[in-house]
């Protein structure tokens, strides 16, 4: 769904993380990011892709990455689900979609023969100069953390 592509510059953006303070792409300058945009909050896959994120948090940091999710939910809602569930990472909420649309994952889809508009579950790594180095839009789940690092580790 996304336009961009490995070696794209990764898009700019300044939005509200779950305590209401302001994030900024230009705040990891210099480091490694993996920006995960989810659909929704307490919602089965999402849980079980941050469980992996938070369970795996230690590694992604020791290899030097910053982790950030992203969604449309609301301040309160990424609290709870932080709370809920030990997230040691920011998540964004993108109750306006600036960050979504930057990066190309809001769009139509398909689930049980209806289709909507919603957020196409994608994960970007940045490297510390601000270019995508991966781009995944099939996104495992369970093992999400393990993914990216063998994706990473294929295409050096």
């Amino acid at each position: 769904m996304t336009a961009l592509k490995i070696g794209d510059k990764a898009p700019q953006f300044k939005a509200k993380d779950e305590n209401g303070n302001e994030i900024s792409l230009q705040n990891f300058k210099g480091k490694k990011v993996i920006l995960f945009f989810y659909p929704k909050d307490m919602t089965p896959g999402c849980t079980v892709e941050a469980q992996n994120l938070r369970d795996h948090y230690s590694v992604l940091t020791e290899k030097g990455f910053e982790v950030i999710g992203v969604s449309a939910d609301d301040e309160q809602r990424h609290q709870k689900f932080i709370e809920k569930h030990q997230l040691p990472f920011h998540l964004i909420a993108d109750t306006d979609k600036t960050v979504l649309n930057a990066y190309g994952v809001w769009g139509p889809k398909k689930f049980m023969g209806r289709e909507y508009d919603g957020i196409h579950r994608t994960t970007f790594v940045i490297d510390e100069n601000g270019s995508i180095e991966l781009i995944i839009t099939k996104v495992k789940t369970k093992e999400h953390a393990q993914q990216i690092l063998a994706e990473l580790e294929k295409n050096k």
